[in-house]
């Protein structure tokens, strides 16, 4: 199969490259620099280097390659996880996934691709019990930055699964960890924070994180090709509430155990902050293993803890 990647060369973007190349598809990736067309060449695939916001660039590009499946990856998210960055970082990435985004969708249309493949969100679910299936609402009504972020997922999702001429696929993705993410167990940024204890639990800690190692989200990638098209929750097995994964995760990277703040201390880190570390709901990935044939591996950080104290951990669910 011929595919285009859009965003080849990000967080997800770069494993994704590899494991598409491993699956024996044609793949032509789009990157904004030179610098990026190398790292392309080097996993196997030939690249383009194209303005996503240049609607005709991005158009004679896929007219060129005339892909089986376009997979949009597009991000623009800063190189460090701080409330700060994000908050600074939200209208250019909004912008990225929804202009930019809306060229390529629109020239994979024209150029008769039959399948697109969209980057969405697995961790902002609304209020439930247990963990949410891709029928559950997304929190809409969160703190301002995860709304915002709701609202951009929605309207993403429904762009590509209303469309009539194209096969749309949205991956939810769960937070990332692995090479070249934030969670990096070496060079990650919130890896750093937290061996800086700058990264404390908030509150109760009862918010509920799905994770997703990115080369696991990348098979999972490879494997919506050709499943059938809709929603899929690409989350892993373990879905943990705060107080539970961060120590472990500190203990992982051979961090001191993280502080813990009130939300009354934690209220100059904005209210996003605050919702992730109590708010949050896991995922159920129950759909995406049937539909896709998905497997992950155990949260790294997780296996550690339970070879250390011989029995897992109390898991969320």
């Amino acid at each position: 199969m011929k595919v285009f990647v859009a965003g080849a060369t990000g967080a997800i973007g770069r494993p994704l490259v590899s494991a598409l190349v491993a699956a024996r598809h044609e793949v032509v990736g789009m990157t904004s620099s030179e610098h990026g067309l190398k790292a392309l060449q080097e996993r196997g695939a030939e690249g383009v280097v194209v303005d996503v916001f240049d609607a005709g660039a991005v158009e004679a590009a896929i007219r060129r390659v005339r892909p089986d499946a376009v997979i949009d990856e597009l991000t623009s998210l800063p190189r460090d996880y701080t409330p700060e960055a994000m908050r600074a970082a939200a209208e250019r990435d909004r912008k990225v996934r929804i202009e930019g985004g809306q060229n390529v969708h629109r020239a994979a249309r024209k150029a008769g691709a039959k399948r697109y493949v969209v980057q969405s969100s697995g961790f902002f679910y609304g209020p439930g019990a247990g963990l949410a299936s891709e029928t559950d609402s997304l929190a809409v009504n969160a703190s301002p930055g995860v709304s915002g972020s709701v609202r951009t997922y929605l309207e993403i999702e429904k762009r590509v699964l209303g469309s009539r001429d194209l096969e749309g696929v949205a991956l939810r993705y769960g937070f990332f960890y692995g090479p070249g993410t934030y969670h990096d167990p070496e060079t990650g940024s919130i890896t750093r924070q937290v061996r800086e204890r700058k990264y404390p639990v908030i509150g109760s800690g009862a918010g509920v994180y799905s994770f997703i190692h990115v080369e696991d989200a990348a098979a999972a990638t490879v494997a919506a090709l050709e499943s059938d098209p809709g929603i899929y929750n690409v989350v892993d097995d373990d879905p943990l509430e705060m107080r539970v994964w961060l120590p472990a995760f500190a203990n992982f990277v051979g961090a001191p155990p993280p502080p813990h703040i009130s939300e009354q201390q934690a209220q100059e880190l904005g209210p996003d902050a605050l919702y992730y570390a109590t708010r949050l709901r896991g995922a159920s990935n129950d759909l995406a293993k049937r539909k896709l044939g998905f497997s992950q591996r155990r949260l790294e950080w997780l296996s550690k803890a339970t070879m250390e104290s011989g029995a897992g951990p109390a898991l969320a669910g």
